[in-house]
């Protein structure tokens, strides 16, 4: 059953209980009046009947008739006695015993008597004349009191069904109003398959459930985007990376062995087998050092950290620790640390892999590090005074596995500024590259201020 009709019937069952026990209140307080009421006039009917019979030689003419003509009205199967002293019927005329010895002896003692007997409703008094004493009792059928309980009951019986009804299908109505975002948030998350992972449900601007359901999920999409793309990143590099040095290693060992040669040709083949198979292992040392880093930006949690702090430890670490010449400039207008929101480990990796490239292309000379803000950035500048950076690779430097280590004559992955490139827009900054007047390059690296 569908959540939209299992609320509507809890609903419906809900509303209809209450609806039902005030009904039978209803019902049953108003039977216990029609039936009071019948007591009532069965109790004049008893004291006009001892008035009549007992008391006419004591009234005028003109009071009997006006209580005949007021209490006397014919009552549906009525039954009225008067009993003396001896249980015997008198007066009336009808000396049939109707009711026993037992219940007329009980009306004596208790001085009154009310009871149901089955349909009908019976009341018995003792009352003493100057004639003697005397039990009346009498009995009716209160038949208009039946007939207006049994119309009550079929007007609330049409009315529990026609409220049950209407209470049914507005709860129903209500309960598809209310699940429609959660209907329209499934039909979003159908749409949703391998091939367009970046969509995103749409959020509403109440805070309720469904609205939490939506935030939850996108929050879960995006892990699973980022380890889908890591995946395919992953797959990509290392098809594309390795399948050039593993085809070349097999042409050249296929070649050696296509016929036999001298051992110095042996010797020149296995080293550039050895060579081609060294530049493999670098490969694959970046691609796992890629998928290690976007791992880590994926769990990657912010939090505020002193650019000015930072600095001063990378300066101890580079100048004190490894004996490079390395100057640090901060200069702030307010000495408040220069916070921005980052990871401190990964932003250590960052800063260490452009001073390490500094260090690299400019043959162990200084590299000057400045820190700087303004209204809205704090700016961190790297110059080094290396062999610099042509215009056409400035953008190419940031690629994985680019590499400009070869020609310079030096080693290395073409992860380091790949990696640092996504450190820093993954804490909303950017960088940028510069030449300088003689020689060497600059790194700009711009963050927002908290």
């Amino acid at each position: 059953m569908k959540i939209k009709d299992r609320i509507a019937l809890y609903f419906t069952l809900i509303t209809t209980s209450m609806l039902l026990a005030v009904l039978c209140v209803i019902y049953f307080t108003f039977m216990k009046f029609l039936q009071a009421d019948f007591f009532e006039r069965l109790t004049d009917r008893t004291m006009v009947t001892a008035k009549l019979y007992l008391e006419a030689d004591e009234i005028s003419r003109d009071a009997l008739n006006t209580a005949r003509h007021k209490y006397l009205q014919k009552l549906t199967g009525e039954v009225t006695r008067i009993y003396d002293y001896k249980n015997r019927a008198t007066f009336i005329g009808d000396t049939t015993q109707y009711w026993t010895k037992a219940t007329i002896e009980k009306v004596r003692k208790n001085g009154n008597l009310k009871y149901v007997d089955g349909q009908r409703q019976v009341v018995g008094i003792y009352y003493k004349d100057n004639q003697g004493d005397f039990v009346i009792l009498a009995s009716a059928d209160d038949q208009g009191s039946h007939n207006r309980l049994s119309k009550l009951l079929k007007i609330m019986i049409f009315v529990f069904i026609l409220i049950s009804a209407i209470v049914l299908v507005l709860s129903r109505w209500i309960a598809e109003k209310m699940l429609k975002p959660l209907k329209n948030l499934t039909n979003e998350v159908k749409q949703i398959d391998a091939s367009n992972m970046e969509m995103r449900l749409g959020k509403s601007t109440n805070k309720d459930e469904i609205n939490l359901i939506a935030e939850s999920f996108n929050h879960l999409m995006d892990e699973l985007e980022q380890a889908f793309i890591l995946q395919k990143s992953f797959v990509a590099n290392a098809s594309h990376e390795l399948r050039t040095p593993v085809t070349r290693l097999m042409m050249t060992a296929e070649l050696a062995l296509s016929k036999d040669r001298e051992i110095n040709a042996y010797r020149e083949v296995l080293s550039s087998v050895l060579e081609d198979a060294e530049k493999m292992e670098h490969m694959i040392n970046g691609l796992l050092a890629l998928a290690k880093m976007d791992l880590e930006l994926i769990k990657s949690q912010t939090s505020p950290i002193s650019l000015s702090e930072v600095l001063k430890k990378t300066q101890q670490e580079w100048q004190t620790d490894k004996g490079h010449p390395f100057e640090l400039n901060i200069i702030l207008t307010h000495d408040e640390g220069a916070y921005i929101s980052a990871n401190e480990i990964l932003l250590q990796i960052a800063l260490d892999n452009i001073i390490s490239n500094a260090f690299k292309f400019s043959n162990g000379r200084q590299v000057v590090c400045s820190l700087r803000e303004n209204n809205q950035h704090i700016q961190i500048t790297i110059t080094d005074q290396g062999i610099g950076i042509p215009k056409a690779e400035k953008d190419e430097i940031f690629k994985a596995f680019y590499t400009r280590a070869e020609k310079a004559g030096l080693k290395g992955e073409g992860m380091g500024l790949y990696m640092t490139k996504k450190i820093i827009e993954l804490f909303h900054g950017n960088i940028e590259i510069s030449d300088n007047k003689d020689t060497g390059s600059t790194f700009t690296l711009k963050f927002p201020k908290l």
